[in-house]
Order: structure tokens, then sequence, then C-alpha cells
């Protein structure tokens, strides 16, 4: 019966709809055995009870959403075809209550079964596709900070690390995390983190740099300051705050400078 209604609901379901669910490539086969397991299900519940349905209901309704969203089905028409079971449901109860095989009350009861788990449905669709949106939300986010922390090799055992915006406990770490990842990748002797785009130095970002500088001493990775601002400077002076076992130089161009390099001039012809 369940596998009939099923065939049914191919046939009621709007062009738009089965067009896309074909063009996304999702197998007819596969579309008609969830819908038919999940017609079973509310016929169940018709003798069963909903409460005894209920976990099964959810659990279809976990595993539909997983193969949408495989085969990129919008949560728009994720959504509306469950309107199609509802359609197909009453249609059926329609013909039931045509053909006299129980009374018109009826049409009551099973709407009062039927309608609950149909929301649950819904409901568990929404959820499914808004934990799938988080996921590749903090996968992008993840992705994007790592490009805000460029190291940049410069030579052989050098990089360069420009740091620009501020500077927070969770970004601290990430900065500690890629330069102490790409140091030993890189086989580094050397780090030049350059703060001139650091907006702000405070007794927090003091602290966070000093984090940043200990974990690179611990993997024998030598760190030069540089871009310490005239303005930065002042406040940092005025704080109190003690950086005098630190390295640091005004620019990048003579912290490169200390460590070797220098302006090759082409041979005048």
């Amino acid at each position: 019966m369940h596998h009939e209604l099923a065939g049914n609901l191919e046939k009621i379901m709007d062009d738009d709809y089965t067009n896309s669910l074909v063009n996304a490539g999702m197998p007819e086969e596969d579309r008609t055995e969830f819908r038919a397991e999940l017609l079973k299900y509310l016929g169940e519940s018709l003798f069963k009870g909903p409460e005894t349905m209920l976990p099964s209901v959810e659990d279809w309704g976990r595993r539909v959403s997983d193969f949408a969203i495989r085969y990129n089905v919008k949560l728009s028409d994720a959504l509306r075809a469950v309107s199609f079971y509802r359609r197909e449901i009453w249609n059926a109860v329609t013909r039931e209550l045509e053909s006299r095989q129980f009374a018109p009350i009826t049409m009551l009861d099973v709407s009062k079964i039927i309608d609950p788990l149909l929301d649950k449905v819904s409901a568990v669709i929404g959820n499914v596709y808004e934990e799938h949106n988080d996921r590749l939300m903090k996968v992008a986010y993840s992705a994007l900070e790592e490009l805000s922390v460029p190291v940049v090799p410069v030579a052989p055992g050098i990089a360069a690390v420009p740091i620009v915006g501020e500077i927070d406990t969770h970004r601290a770490q990430l900065i500690t995390e890629i330069v102490l990842k790409e140091g030993t990748n890189l086989e580094l002797d050397y780090v030049i983190l350059d703060i001139s785009g650091v907006p702000m130095i405070d007794t927090m970002v003091s602290d966070q740099i000093f984090q940043i500088l200990k974990a690179l001493s611990l993997i024998g990775i030598k760190a030069i300051i540089t871009g310490i601002r005239p303005e930065v400077a002042q406040t940092i002076g005025n704080l109190g705050l003690d950086y005098k076992g630190v390295t640091t130089r005004a620019t990048l161009q003579q912290a490169l400078a200390e460590l070797g390099f220098k302006q090759v001039t082409s041979p005048e012809k």
C-alpha cells in the first residue's frame, strides 16, 4: 500500500520540483524507497499511535536530509516536499471516505495523528540543514582565519609574518599555531613578526605577543618584532611594558638588513 502511495506522490509533485531532483542526479528508485518508508511509518502511526512511531519518523527525517544535501537539494524544496506527503495522505483518506470504509469523524482523528508527525519531519529537516550550513561556515571561517596569518618565506630559514588587525586571545593562539606549524615545515631559524598593521598595543596584546615569542623560542626559532609605530611605542612606555628582552627593529627592511640582506644595484653600463 505504501509503495502505491509513493508512486502517487510522484504524480502530484509539480514538474519544477521533480525536474530539480532529476537534474541533481537523485536516483528515482532511492526517492521512491524514501517516500514509501515514511508513508509506511505514517500508516503504522494510525494503529500504534504517533508516540510509538516518532523515533522512526525523526530518524527518517535526518537520513532523508543528509540524502537531499548530498544531491544539493535546496532547503525550500526539501520542506516543500513535506506538503506533498500531507496532500497524498488526505487524498488516500478521501478515497477511503468515499468508499465508506470509515466515518467522517475519522478524518479529524487522522489529522491529529499525521499532522504533528509531518511537522516533526519539517523541524528535523530544518535542523539538519542548519547544522550543515554551520559546518560549512566554520570551515570557511577557519580558511579565512588562516589566510589572515600569512607566513611569507623570504630566504632559506627566514620568513616574515605581517599581522594586520587586532590581536585577541583567539587570534594569538591561531598565529602561534600557524607560525609553529610553518616554522617546522619550512625549517625556519628566524621569524619576523611585523605588527605595523596592529592598531593598538596594550597590556593584553603585549602578553599575547610574548606568548607567541615564547612558543617560537621553545622550538629554536628566533623572533624579531618590527613595525612598532611611534605612537604605539609611546603607549608601551606609558604602560610600563617591558620589551627589553625582545629583539625589535623599526621596519621589516631593517630586520632583513640585519639578517644579511642588502640591496643589489645593477652595474652601470
